[in-house]
């Protein structure tokens, strides 16, 4: 199998203060529960958003400050997601080619396919375009080429997780403007991501879950992003799960928080 690439981007570890426009935020005693028991280190910063895809609600359960991220190889779902919205307007499937991109993007983050889907797509302002129709509200496209620095919220992820897992009948703004088709391809590729990436989310399920995992060190901090997101079974319930974090001294590190976080998460989700 290929191994792991380490995507490395100039510039500074983002940190950004203001709070965006999310879904429901646990009140300070649940957030710092949740945080006495992840335990983020030195400049580590972590938040998680968990729905309950079997319960009445569609608005996701935030576990620290809803601030935006670099979202790393995360976008590569987003990526995936406009590219078969635009084919699909068009009146046609993704290319042959694109197929082939999209395969190694999600399941091995070859980052070389994401930068072509990326070009694919328009860039920010395709993602953006699409990304407005799939109800989300916080998420900003990297500049140029640099698709790993766009920023995005854990619960931005959730909405954008609900468009491709979410099985209701009731009509949510987003849940349903890809088909069918679209939304069985990226589940598939996302359950079938080689066994080195599987980290993440997967570690707060049972069995049988579909995810993307990020990781990104920043040039200038030597600080790493990780993230996961993506749907996990526990019990008899699926759940959409996004973790977000940034400045880990280590990629070993942000894997350990974003599973510590993923786990607890969960935990106090279904314990509500």
């Amino acid at each position: 199998m290929a191994s792991v690439a380490t995507l490395v981007s100039a510039g500074t570890l983002q940190s950004t203060s203001a709070a965006a426009a999310t879904g429901s935020t646990r009140p300070d005693s649940a957030t710092a529960d949740f945080l006495a028991r992840v335990k983020p280190e030195g400049k580590s910063r972590v938040t998680a958003a968990v729905l309950d895809l079997d319960g009445t609600g569609r608005v996701p359960t935030v576990y620290g400050d809803d601030t935006p991220y670099d979202t790393a190889s995360i976008i590569k779902v987003d990526i995936l997601a406009t590219a078969l919205l635009q084919a699909q307007d068009a009146g046609h499937g993704l290319t042959e080619q694109q197929r082939t991109e999209a395969e190694v993007m999600i399941k091995r983050s070859d980052n070389d396919a994401a930068s072509a889907l990326w070009r694919d797509i328009g860039l920010a302002p395709g993602l953006e375009a699409a990304n407005k129709r799939f109800g989300l509200t916080s998420t900003k496209g990297g500049a140029g080429t640099e698709w790993g620095l766009t920023q995005t919220t854990a619960s931005d992820q959730i909405r954008l997780l609900r468009n491709v897992f979410d099985t209701g009948t009731a009509s949510h703004k987003g849940s349903k403007v890809l088909d069918e088709t679209s939304r069985t391809y990226i589940r598939t590729l996302m359950s079938q991501v080689i066994g080195e990436q599987s980290w993440g989310v997967s570690a707060a399920g049972d069995s049988g879950w579909a995810l993307k995992n990020g990781w990104l060190q920043r040039s200038k901090t030597k600080l790493w992003d990780v993230n996961s997101v993506g749907r996990i079974t526990v019990g008899k319930h699926h759940y959409l799960v996004s973790v977000l974090s940034n400045g880990s001294a280590s990629m070993k590190d942000g894997v350990s928080l974003v599973e510590r976080a993923a786990r607890t998460a969960v935990s106090s989700a279904t314990a509500h």
